[in-house]
């Protein structure tokens, strides 16, 4: 295949950034060079999410975009959750695009292989190499698919079972993507290994071989009950008291509707241990707004943990029904209107839990990673999800430096 140029949309969540990291490799390998402007690529590869409505939607009109902006001649693919999910079935929704792949299926520029009858290959995205990181920071997926049932959610129907990587070949790539900072990421992050049948809890001794090569470790989606101490205490020995837990809800009753483990109090008490052990620890979680069955009483209860236990960064995202999972069929169905009153509730009392948070830290010194001239961030703050600290334009991008918080704005920090 001859040379050419190509340009990569990734929509949803950080583990489709892996694989995109790792598509670019592959591009890369076959001499095609990036292009920033859609318009002056020979191929456009779109790596989408479908996890919920939402989701599928900025998918869609993000594919209808770009059918408008391409040149012609140009090929455009659609690659990612939404293609594995549907796969045929978008060629007849999406006419505009040349080629749907799913998860593992190379797209090419050029000849089309199944049209002189050769094979189309196929390759691991999971264990595929991927390019040095581009940024101080960098994704690491430690897994594929997830071996839950949780009743709101599809991935697994696409994603397939769990399937750990061998901790030698992440630890091959940390290496290899010569980052400060390694974000850990997985459907089930804390049941890696377990797939394997190489013990419970392999994530703990993993977690310490990363911290050992680079400077920050960070842990996305941690699933509650799989938060032992022997975790906990491995994620505070890495010195980013981070924890970024999978709760959902708070009311058992839902849970259980849900096929979800824990409750407010149990979840209460796991934090309650981790700020005695540290006191200073960051929590981020994510709850589900309008469930089927969530009563007032549910959402009341969930108000009062969310103010009660002061998270410092939170997400909340109506239900959205999808097809083939076990919540689809249920019954108590919360009026759209009344959920997005809920919604608003609980967004308007985290803003300002966020916000106190982060005034706290004015006027303390803190150490950030200066991810691009003028932004930085402490320990505190993920890549792409939480907040910022704007820092002088001066400070070297990819050092550490030493600044002091001199003023808050909402979720982020200015410093000097």
């Amino acid at each position: 295949m001859g040379a050419g140029t190509y340009h990569l949309v990734t929509l949803g969540c950080p583990k489709n950034q892996v694989d995109s990291d790792k598509l670019e490799g592959v591009f890369a390998a076959d001499g095609l060079s990036p292009v920033g402007e859609p318009g002056d690529a020979d191929l456009i590869v779109v790596n989408t999410c479908a996890f919920i409505d939402e989701a599928r939607r900025e998918s869609v009109d993000t594919v209808l975009a770009l059918a408008d902006e391409r040149r012609d001649g140009a090929r455009l693919v659609v690659t990612g959750c939404m293609a594995e999910r549907y796969g045929g079935d978008l060629d007849a929704v999406l006419p505009e695009v040349d080629r749907v792949a799913g998860f593992g299926v190379p797209v090419t520029l050029g000849r089309s292989q199944e049209a002189d009858g050769s094979p189309v290959p196929s390759f691991d995205l999971l264990n595929l190499p991927r390019p040095p990181s581009s940024r101080p920071w960098a994704y690491v997926k430690v897994a594929e698919g997830c071996d839950r049932s949780c009743g709101f959610c599809a991935i697994p129907s696409f994603r397939g079972p769990q399937r750990s990587r061998s901790v030698g070949s992440i630890l091959e790539e940390v290496d290899a993507l010569g980052a400060r900072e390694v974000v850990l990421v997985a459907q089930d992050l804390a049941s890696f290994g377990r797939d394997q049948g190489v013990g419970e809890r392999s994530i703990v001794p993993l977690v310490a071989k990363v911290a050992e090569r680079v400077d920050r470790v960070r842990l996305l989606y941690l699933y509650p009950s799989d938060l032992t101490d022997g975790l906990v205490d491995a994620v505070l020995g890495t010195g980013v008291a981070y924890f970024d837990l999978s709760l959902q809800h708070v009311s058992r009753p839902l849970l259980r509707r849900m096929k979800r483990w824990g409750d407010g109090d149990r979840f209460r008490k796991r934090i309650d241990r981790i700020r005695s052990a540290e006191p200073g620890a960051v929590f981020r979680s994510n709850f589900i707004v309008g469930y089927p069955g969530e009563t007032e009483e549910d959402h009341d209860a969930l108000l009062a943990f969310v103010g009660d236990i002061g998270l410092d960064w939170c997400g909340f995202f109506a239900y959205s029904g999808e097809a083939g999972t076990w919540a689809a069929n249920l019954d108590g169905t919360v009026p759209k209107g009344l959920a997005a009153e809920r919604l608003s509730e609980l967004g308007e009392l985290q803003d300002g839990i966020t916000s106190r948070r982060r005034d706290d830290l004015i006027g303390c010194e803190v150490e950030v990673l200066v991810d691009e001239p003028g932004v930085g961030r402490t320990w505190r703050e993920a890549p792409e999800i939480d907040g910022i600290v704007v820092v002088p334009t001066d400070l070297p991008v990819g050092g550490f430096s030493t600044v002091t918080v001199t003023g808050a704005l909402g979720p982020d920090l200015e410093a000097a």
